[in-house]
């Protein structure tokens, strides 16, 4: 598997790693000082979690790292995504009152992590924003963005001269979207057609600011890399005529919203623009563009990433129309629908169409369209729902499947493939879906009080996998 015709299908130093995100198995949601972010809150409000289901504890890694390093060490992972809690480190979100106790806790991490020669990648937002930020009107707030600057800074300086890898926002298309247009996930906001695009905006400018702000203080010294992780499906046309602007609108309402700014041109996509400007004068809209300008006295945005960061998992169809309904909606934005390949198989959750190839084809796209950057596949997973398979064959195959994909791209279509993370390390509290889905290379008991790690069958032929690459890569 490792090879083709005796030729090393990775590069010498690839990251073979997993991920975790910090609401998502830390708990000690009060321990130590920790301020409340706007999970908490959402997660303590009813009806809002399956299950009532929150991250007050969820696998309790604030005080069961060691745990987790077991695991780590288990996979014989060369990296390991970690995101830190903001308001773990600066529990009102700023820098006026620090939590030493959160300090503690990240050094620990990083330091155990590197003795055991595993490299740290470290999110800084990883969608837990900082209540007391909600309450200043959190990112629909233009001074959000400088707040996140300042919390980067620090991060920077507390833990640079160890973390070389840095990720400034996680999927700020998830944060924008679930958070503000269609209320699923924190803080919960229903305002369609604007508030999302006001937030997407505003994450992209702290971005931009955490990135210049690396590059002048800390980049000499401590010569790391910085860009965030966007989520994209791979998205094909249908089969009609009008279908193949459709799907181009669609990847440009998507992973353009984001990367065109950072990789293109410095600015949205045009035909993100011209189609939310259409539909504002269609509907009579007179509040001015929906889609906000960068300004020109700000940091620039357009080349602010060291590497192409990715989170993928599926893959759609799309079709045209959907976009003639009399309301200001993303939706009808996008005058475009996503349908599912009825010969795609679903793993547990009705969005996950498995489709292994769509992630190749994915980065090609990459290639082609952002000047052939390093890519660190970040995030790709396979969702157990139900009941509980530790011998999860469909997952182990998955896994495969999708790692001989980036091979091929790597060897067959000449992109620049730096890393791959599976999510997760461990069965973990998967948002507004609680623990009802298992994404981890490790089930964690929630029904046990120590909240035991077994390793999945998955986890043993992923571990076979690295094992057989990092063996190949010493040769």
């Amino acid at each position: 598997m490792p090879t083709s015709g005796g030729k090393n299908m990775f590069p010498r130093d690839f990251a073979w790693g997993a991920g975790t995100a910090a609401y998502q198995i830390e708990g000690g949601w009060q321990a130590d000082g920790k301020g409340p972010s706007i999970w908490d809150t959402f997660c303590h409000e009813k009806g809002r979690v399956f299950g009532e289901h929150n991250g007050d504890e969820a696998c309790n890694s604030y005080e069961l790292w060691e745990k987790d390093l077991e695991c780590i060490q288990q996979l014989g992972l060369t990296h390991y995504r970690l995101s830190f809690s903001w308001a773990r480190l600066l529990p009102d979100g700023t820098t006026q009152h620090v939590n030493q106790k959160g300090v503690q806790y990240y050094n620990k991490v990083i330091d155990d992590l590197l003795a055991c020669d595993v490299s740290p990648m470290v999110t800084l937002y990883h969608f837990d924003l900082p209540q007391a930020l909600q309450d200043r009107g959190g990112w629909k707030s233009a001074g959000t963005a400088t707040l996140f600057d300042a919390y980067a800074k620090f991060c920077f300086q507390t833990f640079g001269d160890r973390v070389k890898l840095w990720i400034t926002l996680n999927e700020p298309y998830v944060c924008a979207k679930l958070g503000h247009e269609d209320g699923l996930h924190a803080p919960g906001l229903k305002e369609p057609g604007v508030a999302a695009y006001l937030v997407g905006h505003n994450m992209l400018r702290a971005h931009a600011m955490a990135w210049h702000s690396y590059s002048s203080c800390f980049r000499a010294k401590q010569k790391g890399a910085v860009s965030l992780a966007l989520n994209s499906d791979w998205l094909e046309a249908g089969g009609a005529e009008d279908d193949t602007a459709a799907a181009e609108r669609q990847l440009a309402f998507t992973l353009g919203w984001f990367a065109w700014p950072v990789f293109v041109t410095g600015d949205y996509p045009d035909v993100m623009r011209s189609a939310i400007d259409a539909q504002s004068e269609r509907l009579g809209w007179r509040g001015g563009s929906r889609l906000p300008r960068f300004e020109e006295d700000e940091p620039r945005v357009l080349g602010t990433a060291d590497f192409f960061a990715l989170n993928y998992y599926t893959s759609r169809k799309v079709v045209a129309g959907g976009g003639h309904g009399e309301t200001l909606c993303m939706k009808n934005d996008r005058d475009a629908r996503d349908v599912l390949d009825p010969s795609w198989p679903i793993c547990g959750v009705s969005w996950l169409a498995v489709v292994p190839y769509g992630l190749r084809k994915l980065l090609k796209y990459i290639k082609d369209t952002f000047n052939n950057p390093a890519v660190y596949i970040t995030e790709n997973g396979f969702s157990q729902v139900g009941q509980l398979q530790i011998e999860d064959v469909q997952r182990s195959e998955f896994y495969k499947d999708t790692i001989s994909e980036v091979a091929k791209a790597i060897q067959e279509d000449g992109v620049d493939v730096r890393g791959y993370f599976a999510w997760s390390l461990l069965d973990n509290f998967e948002w507004a879906d609680g623990f009802s889905v298992r994404f981890g290379l490790f089930h964690v008991d929630f029904a046990d009080a120590r909240l035991s790690r077994t390793i999945y069958r998955s986890g043993r032929e992923y571990a076979k996998i690295i094992s057989k690459y990092r063996c190949c890569q010493s040769k």
